[in-house]
């Protein structure tokens, strides 16, 4: 009884297992070099977890077999990128065709009719 149960259990590990390989993690780290895009920092089996697979386009569900949708970041470009978009969503007239705009505003805008009550 005993045998069985443990086959039952190594018989769904290896399931498991095959279905992670078949993943996009698994498939991006099998088709690009372990090194991060962005700060060009390099992975080896010890460290390999802190590479994530980040979708270019955000879209967690657009998992094209050819990869191009993934690209791989560090924990820390990944955070940073998505940190981006945060910001941005958040505060969307502070981009401007990729280039920061100036600076909305004007604090001394009304102290020329301030210091005027003041004569």
């Amino acid at each position: 009884m005993a045998d069985s149960k443990l086959d039952r259990v190594v018989a769904q590990a290896r399931r498991e297992a095959l279905e992670r390989g078949q993943g996009y993690r698994e498939q991006a780290l099998k088709m690009y070099p372990w090194v991060c895009g962005r700060c060009g920092r390099e992975f080896t089996r010890a460290n390999v977890h802190e590479l994530t697979v980040h979708h270019r386009n955000h879209d967690h569900d657009f998992n094209p077999p050819d990869g191009s949708n993934w690209e791989l970041l560090c924990l820390y470009c990944h955070d940073n990128e998505h940190q981006r978009l945060l910001e941005a969503a958040a505060n969307p007239t502070s981009v401007k065709g990729g280039k920061a705009s100036g600076a909305t505003h004007s604090p001394f805008a009304g102290l020329k009719d301030l210091l005027k009550k003041d004569e």
